[in-house]
């Protein structure tokens, strides 16, 4: 309780002496004293439930919309930014990706101890190394744009993320609530709109004590299956406000498999004569690829990865080993048509990128899915779906599946190693890569005109062990192996990128540099866009601009945000660069200039 002074140079002398209130109710209606608040986020209250002297007001504290409670006077309470850092804490969430601006400011004052500010040159960049810190730990990566123009500048790789279906919680900045009618400058109108379809979850919450609660929400929609970005609008003056804690809570993420459709499909494994699994993401981003070998080893099924994997779902040097799926309905439908029964595991059935007949869904093939999406069961044309997280349905298809007599099938035969030349082969080059990673290294790849030479002569090894995007967007791979190596520091991330898709995201780069990540970046310059190029040969269309890159140095680019950076004109040359980058204390790249031969990406078999 405070008692203000009733002197003549206070313009509320008057009403704190009891003038003015109306004859007979000094204390019966009470009148709101805000012409001249004494400190700008309070006003003064007179309570007519309890006893007082005419003239003694209190202070308290409002909501947004200055509405009167009838509460005892608020003491000092926590703020949203407070309550929103506790909830990340509780979450586990260590660092925050983002770029700052005007509107994010209040958020980002006095930033506490314990959580890392990420800082990348551009939103693209910012929300890529996001989505590779949260594939590499397999929490959400938090996210904080500038407003709807730092949205606009994301949004391609927000369409990756959903693609690639990685956790990713994102706020953006949104100016004053109390000049949004004005169409302020960089106000976003609709802002929760703006990254719809392509986050699970988005809203602009009604009151600013209701962020915390959104956040919350923003983070358990964003964790469950099937994983996915989700956006949470926040004006600029909510962060003061008080609010209330919001305690974290444990959600269950694993969904069971129904236990007929698992018994139906142990049964049609038993009775195949020649099955075939065909694996996706979902299974290395599960941690299920070692339980995924078990199946297949028991079941002698020939194994394929999916068209378009961004992950890396069964060994590729195992002997049960197929290859990969095209994206062609034609080149699918020839490499499976030996199999009798095909069961795709964690990808969807199946992904094309060009028009065929898919004789595939003719009916003579038997198809089951085992998938954590839905929204992809839901659009498979054939066969039956399984909904269900990867782990407890191949736990439980290992247990009932009988052992079988069928031969063990013959795996993919590796080609021979590539000779050395000059200009230098872009096979060679990749040969050489595959002998110089450490063994634990992790490769982020974005060449799609060398995907094919990759698969050849690049073989992964498994879980973890491989990633790209599967929204076909550029501009990810580059702040996505930053983000792999935030998340894995104690091992080598590796980023094969084509010339064109480096320059997408080449900034990302210098946060690379300030922290000194583990990191070496291969950039396969070949002056141009090469799947441009091959799919101009594919269409049979001539004279095509904007396909050519000359003049471009990354060499001087890295140096200049502060990496090491080599050159490779020579095949001579390319091994002990190689070498030597793959041991360096801090990001390296390695440009090497390769020949400008256009690769064929659908070739006239599916198997590769």
């Amino acid at each position: 309780m405070v008692a203000l002074a009733t002197n003549a140079v206070n313009p509320l002398a008057p009403l704190l002496r009891g003038e003015g209130w109306g004859e007979g109710q000094p204390h019966d209606r009470c009148k709101l004293l805000d012409l001249y608040p004494p400190h700008p986020d309070r006003i003064l209250r007179c309570d007519p439930t309890s006893p007082r002297k005419r003239g003694e007001v209190s202070f308290f504290t409002p909501t947004k919309d200055r509405h009167l409670s009838r509460e005892k006077p608020m003491t000092k309470s926590l703020t949203v930014k407070h309550a929103v850092f506790d909830l990340l804490r509780a979450f586990g969430i260590d660092r925050v990706f983002g770029n700052p601006g005007s509107t994010e400011l209040p958020f980002l004052s006095d930033w506490p101890d314990g959580i890392d500010y990420v800082l990348g040159l551009q939103e693209a960049s910012v929300v890529g190394m996001a989505d590779g810190y949260a594939q590499a730990t397999r929490n959400a990566g938090f996210v904080n744009l500038h407003s709807g123009a730092g949205v606009g500048n994301a949004l391609g790789n927000i369409y990756t993320a959903h693609r690639n279906q990685t956790p990713l919680v994102i706020t953006a900045g949104q100016q004053a609530r109390s000049i949004l009618p004005l169409q302020a400058f960089l106000y976003a109108e609709r802002a929760s709109e703006f990254p719809r379809p392509y986050v699970k979850y988005s809203v602009e919450p009604a009151r600013a004590e209701d962020v915390p609660a959104a956040i919350a929400r923003a983070y358990y929609t964003a964790m469950q299956p099937p994983c996915g970005p989700t956006f949470v609008s926040i004006p600029i003056d909510d962060w003061t406000h008080p609010a209330q804690p919001v305690s974290a809570r444990q959600v269950t993420r694993e969904i069971g498999p129904d236990p007929q459709g698992m018994k139906a499909l142990a049964a049609a494994l038993s009775e195949s004569q020649n099955p075939a699994l065909v694996v996706g993401p979902g299974v290395d981003r599960a941690e299920a690829v070692a339980l995924t070998v078990k199946v297949a080893e028991k079941a002698k099924a020939a194994v394929w990865v999916s068209p378009f994997s961004a992950r890396c779902s069964f060994p590729e040097r195992h002997p049960q080993f197929a290859g990969f799926l095209h994206a062609s309905p034609s080149q699918v439908s020839e490499a499976l048509r030996p199999n009798d029964l095909v069961v795709v595991i964690g990808a969807p059935v199946f992904t094309f990128h060009v028009e065929g007949q898919a004789a595939i869904f003719d009916g003579a093939t038997t198809i089951f899915q085992i998938t954590d999406d839905p929204d992809a069961a839901a659009v498979t044309p054939v066969g039956t779906s399984i909904i269900a997280t990867m782990k407890p349905a191949l736990s439980l298809l290992l247990e009932l599946l009988p052992e079988t007599k069928r031969a063990a099938p013959r795996g993919r035969e590796l080609p021979a190693a590539p000779t050395a030349a000059d200009p230098l082969p872009v096979d060679y080059l990749l040969h050489a890569l595959s002998k110089a990673m450490p063994d634990d290294a992790a490769l982020v790849e974005e060449a799609p005109s060398h995907r094919p030479a990759m698969q050849k002569f690049l073989p992964m090894r498994g879980q973890d062990s491989f990633y790209t995007m599967s929204s076909g967007g550029l501009g990810y791979s580059l702040p996505a192996a930053v983000g792999i190596a935030l998340g894995r520091p104690e091992r080598r991330t590796v980023c094969l990128i084509g010339d064109g898709s480096a320059m997408y995201s080449i900034q990302a780069l210098w946060t690379a540099a300030q922290r000194r990540l583990p990191l070496t970046v291969v950039v396969i310059n070949n002056q141009g866009y090469g799947a441009m190029r091959s799919f101009s040969h594919v269409m049979q269309v001539r004279n095509v601009p904007g396909l050519d890159l000359p003049g471009i140095d990354f060499v001087a680019i890295a140096q200049g945000m502060g990496c090491d950076a080599v050159r490779v004109t020579k095949s001579s040359e390319l091994v002990p660069m190689l070498k030597r980058s793959m041991t360096h204390q801090g990001v390296s790249l390695v440009e090497v200039m390769v020949d400008s031969a256009v690769p064929m990406l659908y070739a006239r078999t599916g198997r590769v």
